[in-house]
C-alpha cells in the first residue's frame, strides 16, 4: 500500500497559489505586487480545479518563487520605509526634512527587466504593437493631476511618438493606413517584422472615471523605457544620432513631427537650404579670392622661387587628380577644371546654362569667383600665375565638383525617367506615380518612391501631421501654411493641394485639389488614384480597409475592381519603364564599349538616348513575338490541325460530362465521410459550414445592396454570372493586349453607402 499524502501537498493545491497568499510570501502591498506582476510578465492561471474558490485568483508557484529573486522588491521595500520617513516629517512639522527626502525618493530602474524579457531585438520589435499604441495615447490625453496623469508622462509620450514617426518617415518603411472612428491605423515593416499601431485623432479626450489609470501608466513606464530602447538601436542602425534635435523654431509653429524631421528625414525649406548653400559659396569665393590675391602679391613681390615653382605645378596634380577621378565631360571637350567645380578662366558658359536652369546657385557663384579671379590677376599684372587662384580654390573646387557630379547623375535619371515615361505613355505613367522606374515586385521600393516629385500644400482645414507623415514616408513633400514651411501656397512647384472645404476663394490651374482621403487611398493602392473622384465638394468614393482580405471574404467591393485595374495598368508600367531602364543601361555600357567619345555627341544627347531607349524596345518585343510565333508554329505542326481541334472538343465533352457525374458523387462522399468522423471532428467540421454559410449569407446582402443601388442609379444591375462573364472577357483582353500598351480608362465615382 502506497503512502497516504496530505491534502493541499500535490496537484492543483500545492502548484498554484492564490493573490492573497502570494502577497503574504513577498510581504509587499496589493499596489505593488500588482505592479510588479505588470513589469515582470506575470499573469494570472486558471487550473482546471480551483481548491480554494472559483472566485479566487490564482498564481503558479514558479512565478511568485520568480518573483521573489526581483531586485525590484528591495526597491519597493525602500520606497515604502522613504514614506515612512515623509510622513514623519510632516507629522512634525519639519517641512524642509520633508522635501530634501521627497527629491531623494528611490526610483525604480526597469532597464533590466527589458533585457531579460526581450533576449534579441526581434523580440522586442515583435511586441512594440501595445506600446506604441499607448504612447501615442497618452500623447494625446491632458495632464490631469486628480487622474494621477504627470504632465512628464505625457511630453515624454509625445516625443517618444514623434521620434518614431520621423524613424518610419526617414526610412519609408510605412505600408498601410486606415482612417476610422477611433483614429489613425498605420503599419510599419521594420526589419522584417510589421507593427501596426493607433494613434487617436488631434481632438480634446474625455478621460472616463471608471479606468484605473494607475494600472495603465505602470505599463506607460515599462513601455517607455522599451521603446526608448528600440529607438536608440534603430537610429543608430542608421547612423543618426539619438535622441534628435528638435527645431526650436517649427516647434514653436505647432510643426513638432516637421521639427523632428529637419534633423534626421532630411525635411527642411527648400529656400533656406538654397540660401544656406549660396552662403556657404560666397564665403568659400571670398576666401578664395583673398588666398589667390595674397598669392599674386607675394609672387609679385619676389617671393621664393621654389614656392612659386610649388603653386604653378597645382594646375598640373588637379587634372590627374581629374582624369583618375572620372571628372571629365561626358563629350570629351570640356575644360579642365571643369570636372571639379574649377574655373579655368574661359567663363564656363555651358556650365552657367545648366546651373541657371536647375536652379542652383552654388555654381553661380563659382563662376563669379572665376571672374573675380580673373580680374585680380589683370589687376596684378602676372601673366603666369593661375596657380595661386587654383590653390586656393582647390578643396572647395573639389566638393563642387562631387556637386556637380552628382547633378549629371540627377539629370541623367531624369531624362531616363521622361524617356520611360513617353514610351509607356501618359496616362499609365501618371498612375505609376514616382515609382515609375522602379521594379513593381519590390514593394519597399515602390512604398518610398510613390509620392516622389509631389509636392502638397496642406490647408488649414486639414489635419497636418497625419498628412505630412503618410505624405513623407512615400517619398513626396509637405508644405503647409505657416513659418517653416518648404513652399508658400502660390508656389509653382506645388503639384496638389490637399483641402477639405467644399468651395475655394481661389484656384491655381496648375495643380490639382484633392481632399485628404485621397492621399491616404492613394498610397494603400501603390497608385495615383484620379484625382477627379476626390474633388473638392464631392462625395469621395468609400475608405476601403486594407486590413481586409476581399478575395478571402468573399465580396469585392466596385471600387476595389476599379483599383484593381489601376494597379495592374500601374503595374506594367512600371516594368515597362524598368526593361527601358535596363535597355538604357545596356546602351550606355555599349556607348562606352564603343569608346563613342566625339565632342559633337553632347548636344541633342537626351533626344538620340530616347531614341535609342524606343528602339531598343521594339526590337526586343520584335523579338518576343517572332519566338511566340516559333513556338506556336512548332506546336501546330507536331500535333495537326483537324485532329487537335477535334480531340480537344472531345476532351472538352468528356470533362463536361465528369463534372455533371461528379456531382452526386462528391454529395455521396461528403455523407459518408461525416459518418465516419469522430464526434469531436464532427462538430468541428459543423462548426466550419456555419461559418461558410454566415460568410456566404453577409455576401448575399452586399450583392443585394449593390444591385438595389445600381438599380437607383439607372444601371443595371450585375448578376454574380455576368460579373464572371465580365472578368473572364477582361481577362482575355488583358492576355491579348499584353505586349501593347495599357491605357487607364477613366474611373467614374461610385456613390456608395460608406462602412467604418
Amino acid at each position: 500500500m502506497g503512502k497516504l499524502l496530505k491534502k493541499g501537498k500535490s496537484g492543483n493545491a500545492a502548484q498554484y497559489l492564490t493573490r492573497t497568499q502570494a502577497v503574504k510570501k513577498l510581504q509587499l502591498r496589493l499596489s505593488e505586487f500588482r505592479r510588479l506582476c505588470i513589469l515582470k510578465g506575470i499573469h494570472p492561471r486558471e487550473p482546471k480545479k480551483k481548491v480554494k474558490g472559483a472566485n479566487k485568483t490564482y498564481y503558479h508557484v514558479k512565478d511568485i518563487n520568480w518573483l521573489a529573486h526581483e531586485p525590484l522588491i528591495v526597491t519597493l521595500r525602500a520606497a515604502k520605509a522613504h514614506e515612512r520617513k515623509v510622513k514623519k516629517a510632516r507629522a512634525k512639522h519639519n517641512i524642509k526634512l520633508a522635501r530634501r527626502l521627497l527629491a531623494a525618493t528611490p526610483k525604480l530602474r526597469l532597464d533590466h527587466l527589458v533585457r531579460e524579457r526581450y533576449p534579441s531585438f526581434v523580440d522586442a520589435l515583435r511586441d512594440l504593437d501595445d506600446a506604441l499604441t499607448l504612447a501615442h495615447l497618452f500623447a494625446a490625453l491632458p495632464a490631469e493631476g486628480r487622474y494621477g496623469i504627470p504632465p512628464e508622462a505625457v511630453a515624454r509620450c509625445r516625443r517618444l511618438a514623434l521620434e518614431w514617426q520621423a524613424y518610419v518617415a526617414r526610412t519609408g518603411a510605412l505600408r498601410r493606413t486606415f482612417i476610422s472612428v477611433k483614429g489613425f491605423y498605420y503599419q510599419a515593416e521594420v526589419h522584417g517584422q510589421s507593427v501596426t499601431w493607433l494613434v487617436p485623432h488631434g481632438l480634446a479626450q474625455v478621460l472616463p472615471p471608471d479606468v484605473d489609470y494607475r494600472v495603465m501608466l505602470t505599463f506607460l513606464d515599462f513601455y517607455s523605457t522599451l521603446l526608448r530602447f528600440v529607438m536608440f538601436k534603430l537610429y543608430h542602425g542608421l547612423g543618426l544620432r539619438y535622441p534628435p534635435l528638435m527645431d526650436d523654431a517649427l516647434s514653436a509653429q505647432a510643426a513638432e513631427l516637421a521639427a523632428i524631421m529637419a534633423d534626421i528625414a532630411g525635411l527642411q525649406s527648400d529656400r533656406s537650404a538654397i540660401q544656406s548653400a549660396a552662403a556657404a559659396a560666397a564665403d568659400a569665393a571670398a576666401k578664395t579670392a583673398g588666398a589667390a590675391a595674397a598669392a599674386a602679391a607675394a609672387a609679385a613681390e619676389g617671393a621664393a622661387p621654389d614656392i612659386v615653382a610649388r603653386l604653378s605645378s597645382l594646375g598640373d596634380k588637379i587634372r590627374q587628380l581629374k582624369g583618375r577621378g572620372g571628372g571629365g565631360s561626358d563629350d570629351g571637350s570640356g575644360s579642365d577644371g571643369e570636372g571639379l567645380g574649377i574655373d579655368s578662366g574661359e567663363g564656363g558658359s555651358s556650365e552657367e546654362e545648366e546651373d541657371s536652369e536647375a536652379g542652383g546657385s552654388e555654381e553661380e557663384v563659382g563662376t563669379g569667383e572665376g571672374e573675380e579671379g580673373e580680374e585680380e590677376e589683370e589687376e596684378e599684372g602676372s601673366s603666369g600665375d593661375e596657380g595661386p587662384e587654383e590653390e586656393g580654390g582647390s578643396e572647395e573646387g573639389a566638393e563642387a565638383g562631387g556637386g556637380a557630379q552628382q547633378r549629371q547623375q540627377q539629370q541623367q535619371q531624369q531624362q531616363q525617367q521622361q524617356a520611360a515615361a513617353a514610351a509607356v505613355g501618359g496616362e499609365a505613367a501618371a498612375v505609376a506615380g514616382g515609382a515609375l522606374g522602379v521594379a513593381p515586385d519590390d514593394d519597399a521600393a515602390v512604398c518610398a518612391a510613390l509620392f516622389r516629385g509631389c509636392v502638397f500644400f496642406l490647408a488649414r482645414e486639414v489635419p497636418r501631421e497625419p498628412l505630412l507623415f503618410v505624405i513623407r514616408a512615400f517619398g513626396g513633400v509637405a508644405a503647409w501654411e505657416g513659418e517653416g514651411s518648404p513652399h508658400a501656397e502660390s508656389d509653382e512647384a506645388v503639384t496638389h493641394q490637399v483641402v477639405d472645404r467644399p468651395v475655394q476663394g481661389h484656384r491655381f490651374l496648375s495643380r490639382a485639389y484633392v481632399q485628404p482621403q485621397w492621399a491616404v487611398d492613394s498610397a494603400n493602392a501603390r497608385v495615383l488614384l484620379p484625382a477627379e473622384l476626390y474633388a473638392p465638394g464631392r462625395a469621395p468614393p468609400p475608405h476601403l480597409s486594407p486590413f481586409v482580405d476581399h478575395e478571402a471574404e468573399g465580396y469585392t467591393p466596385e471600387f476595389a475592381e476599379t483599383v484593381a485595374r489601376l494597379q495592374e495598368a500601374a503595374r506594367r508600367a512600371r516594368e515597362r519603364a524598368a526593361g527601358l531602364s535596363s535597355e538604357a543601361a545596356a546602351f550606355a555600357e555599349d556607348a562606352a564599349a564603343d569608346g563613342d567619345g566625339e565632342d559633337g555627341g553632347g548636344a541633342g544627347g537626351g533626344a538620340q538616348d530616347a531614341a535609342a531607349l524606343e528602339r531598343a524596345y521594339l526590337r526586343e518585343l520584335r523579338r518576343e513575338a517572332a519566338g511566340a510565333a516559333a513556338a506556336a508554329e512548332e506546336g501546330g505542326g507536331d500535333g495537326g490541325g483537324g485532329s487537335s481541334s477535334g480531340s480537344e472538343g472531345e476532351e472538352e465533352g468528356g470533362a463536361a460530362g465528369a463534372a455533371a457525374r461528379g456531382g452526386g458523387e462528391e454529395d455521396a462522399g461528403e455523407a459518408l465521410a461525416a459518418m465516419m468522423m469522430t464526434r469531436k471532428n464532427r462538430k468541428f467540421y459543423e462548426r466550419i459550414q456555419r461559418a461558410q454559410a454566415g460568410k456566404a449569407e453577409r455576401v448575399g446582402v452586399l450583392e443585394a445592396r449593390r444591385a438595389a443601388l445600381e438599380k437607383a442609379q439607372g444601371k443595371a444591375p450585375a448578376t454574380p454570372a455576368a460579373r464572371d462573364t465580365r472578368a473572364a472577357a477582361a481577362a482575355k483582353k488583358k492576355r491579348e493586349g499584353a505586349g501593347g500598351e495599357q491605357r487607364v480608362a477613366t474611373v467614374e465615382p461610385t456613390l456608395k453607402k460608406r462602412r467604418p
